[in-house]
């Protein structure tokens, strides 16, 4: 019977026992536990994708199995940094292993690989695996600060998950995506098939203003004190549609606009 590479046990053993241990029972990453990154740049957007940390892996072990059901170790083969990750079987007590290998960073060399390999191993578990369904993450420019320096593109802005849901096969259908001002730039919807229920993110798929009309009101009053205009607050946050923006956003309007001093006493 053949055995795997891994564990060294037979397939059907196993299989038996990460049965024993439950099936699917890892859950499913939340949004604050996403991070972005820009994998590319040009003068017309930025792409982006979405990547777990080492330290989301942990807490979802102990979460999951328990500080005590689950142990990791290092192996070097053939020049290259392996990570083993091991979870006890609570029914036999034995020690189920899945192992993956580690890619080198540009600094950090032996820590990039260890913490690489380390990821990627919990990947096997089923950790984050739902992050190999994100679709194409697009920026266009007109929502993204692009700098242009000695011929290259590059971009300081910082990204993050706003709002994810998952279909029944744990896979993304529903993703936002927010600048670091809560400002929304990028919104995802899988097609639905016919009465499949559809995940629907609070407020932003409401075709009403977010910002109410007595926010607005208030908002217009602070710019006549200040005698800031609304175009240089929009140029400021990137604000295509003032009416439009995310509470988090409008209230961030208010707080600078309330340590400025009135017009008159300027």
């Amino acid at each position: 019977m053949e055995k795997t590479k891994e564990t060294g046990r037979t397939k059907e053993a196993e299989g038996t026992s990460v049965k024993a241990l439950g099936n699917g029972v890892v859950r499913l990453l939340r949004a604050d536990e996403i991070e972005c990154r820009i994998a590319s740049i040009s003068e017309k957007g930025v792409s982006l994708l979405l990547y777990k940390d080492a330290r989301v892996d942990q807490k979802i072990l102990d979460e999951t199995f328990g500080p005590f059901g689950w142990k990791r170790s290092h192996q070097c083969m053939d020049g290259k940094l392996y990570c083993t990750v091991e979870i006890r079987d609570r029914e036999t007590g034995e020690w189920i292993a899945k192992q993956d290998v580690g890619t080198t960073g540009t600094a950090e060399k032996e820590k990039s690989q260890a913490s690489d390999s380390f990821k990627r191993a919990c990947f096997n578990w089923g950790i984050g695996r739902e992050l190999y369904t994100a679709p194409f993450i697009w920026i266009p420019a007109d929502k993204v600060r692009i700098e242009k320096r000695e011929g290259r593109f590059s971009c300081k802005e910082r990204f993050s998950v706003q709002f994810i849901a998952y279909s029944g096969s744990r896979e993304i259908d529903t993703l936002f995506i927010q600048n670091e001002k809560g400002l929304s730039v990028y919104e995802f919807y899988a097609k639905k098939k016919q009465g499949e229920p559809e995940n629907k993110p609070p407020r932003e798929r409401k075709e009403a203003p977010i910002v109410s009309k007595e926010q607005m009101d208030t908002l217009e009053k602070e710019l006549k004190r200040t005698g800031v205009t609304m175009e240089a607050v929009q140029d400021r946050y990137l604000i295509k549609n003032p009416s439009q923006m995310s509470e988090t956003l409008y209230n961030q309007v208010m707080r600078a606009l309330a340590k400025t001093k009135t017009a008159k006493a300027a």
